[in-house]
């Protein structure tokens, strides 16, 4: 793998020398130029990922060089290095497109987080442009279901994509597919060309959320060496997901109500009011109305949020389309591990239609994705399936209801071998469908044949 290529620019030779060996230590692969013409060449030769580039320097001037580094590839990281700091030189920087800017003399630890953090930044809009394409290309994610419950939902999802409604509610137990259908309305909406940011509002402290919503400036808390956008900001037209929003802190949750009022807000330490469009749509597997009688869920703010509600069943409501989801699954696993598994068994079927799902499609996907990796048929069968689903399925005991023992006894082998008989039988001695009728593997289907004298 390539290591990260670091370019160095400045007219003093200790300070190139010390910043190259500083660089190296961490890992970079680090070149130096003296001067702008030595600085351009190597960033057409080297194209470095970050370049540090002084403003004095001798011959042409570090804002030319930036101003030139930009037009041959925008992607390219700036930081510029300058003895002469104040806000002028920084917004001229910035607005020439650098990254930030650190006056001289400099604290290399310092300058280390800010490297850090500025790469993270280009690969972070490196990987959304990726995704943007791929989004475009590919559309919105599919949505399988045609069951009654899922065409109102299918519904509702399509008014809510052609209209301007800025808040949007998803309500459904875990597993449903709540973050699927906010992207779902995102790709179909006018704000397709523009980011969707999700984030799980219980997956992060209370005391980062807000930073991580909102942005912070640059020395508004301890670990705040740089300043940062906020998803709100970063999404500015496009759509923020806010997942498990029942899981919120009451203190943010105000912070919040106060942003859906009129999209503005401050970065956590800076004056400065932000505007931003962007349509929130938040989800939560929790009973809202509830955790509003508990006293941990903000009334007003529920309101707020279901401008638009869409409830999602959970798959055991909607059973019609168990199936369904599951060739859906077992096709995009199938292409996935080059396994080609063509059908699911009648009695793996009854099965999987029987059973409650209580992780719903989450667990279907899951069930699927282990049997086709285990499975060796081109048939899904019931002995790919987890005990606990064949188990608690009322049709894995219709072939014993439909059995009635004789009270004389019987032979269990001969009646093993009547069954292999009997499948032969009626699929003209085609081994494969004889084994799908007794659900079983073909491996194990041919040990019995032999096992009775059918195959030598």
């Amino acid at each position: 793998m390539r290591k990260t290529r670091i370019l160095v620019v400045d007219d003093e030779h200790l300070i190139r020398w010390s910043l190259e060996q500083n660089l190296k230590k961490q890992g970079y692969e680090v070149f130096t130029a003296g001067n702008g013409e030595d600085a351009l060449r190597l960033v057409r030769e080297e194209q470095p990922e970050l370049v540090l580039l002084d403003i004095q320097l001798p011959g042409i001037g570090g804002l030319e060089v930036l101003e030139k580094v930009k037009e041959f590839d925008d992607e390219i990281v700036v930081i510029m290095l300058t003895a002469h700091g104040g806000l002028e030189t920084a917004v001229n920087t910035m607005r020439m497109g650098a990254y930030d800017y650190i006056n001289k003399p400099f604290n290399l630890d310092e300058l280390s987080i800010v490297i850090k953090k500025a790469l993270e930044t280009s690969d972070l809009r490196r990987e959304v442009v990726q995704l943007r394409s791929e989004h475009k290309k590919l559309g919105p994610p599919k949505i399988i279901g045609t069951s009654k419950h899922m065409k109102n939902v299918l519904d509702m999802m399509g008014k809510v994509a052609k209209s301007e409604a800025s808040t949007v509610l998803i309500q459904g137990e875990s597993g449903t597919g709540k973050e699927l259908v906010a992207k779902w309305i995102h790709y179909q909406s006018s704000r397709a060309e523009k980011p969707f940011v999700a984030i799980n509002c219980a997956a992060v402290p209370a005391t980062l959320l807000e930073s991580e919503l909102f942005g912070h400036e640059k020395g508004a808390f301890t670990d705040a060496k740089t300043a940062k956008k906020g998803l709100f900001e970063l999404a500015d037209g496009g759509t923020v997901f806010l997942d498990e929003i029942g899981d919120m802190e009451m203190g943010m949750q105000a912070k919040l109500l106060r942003f859906l009022e009129d999209r503005t807000f401050r970065r956590i330490g800076g004056a400065k009011v932000i505007s931003v469009d962007v349509r929130i749509i938040s989800a939560t597997n929790k009973e809202l109305l509830k955790a509003i009688e508990e006293k941990s869920f903000r009334n007003d703010l529920y309101y707020r949020l279901q401008v638009i509600p869409i409830f999602l069943p959970a798959l055991r409501e909607r059973r019609d389309d168990i199936i369904q989801l599951a060739n859906f699954f077992m096709e995009s696993f199938g292409r996935e591990f080059n396994k080609s598994v063509k059908s699911i068994s009648s009695m793996a079927e009854k099965m999987l239609i029987d059973y409650s799902w209580p992780g719903n499609i989450r667990e279907l996907k899951n069930v699927i994705e282990r049997a086709i990796i285990l499975g060796t048929e081109d048939t899904l069968l019931i002995e790919n399936l987890p005990l606990e689903i064949i188990a608690k399925s009322s049709a894995s005991t219709v072939p014993v209801s439909t059995f009635k023992l004789p009270p004389e006894g019987v032979d269990i082998e001969e009646v093993e071998k009547e069954l292999i008989r009997q499948s032969l039988e009626i699929t003209d001695w085609n081994q494969s469908k004889a084994a799908k009728k007794l659900n079983l593997g073909i491996d194990a289907f041919r040990y019995r044949m032999k096992k009775f004298g059918f195959l030598k």
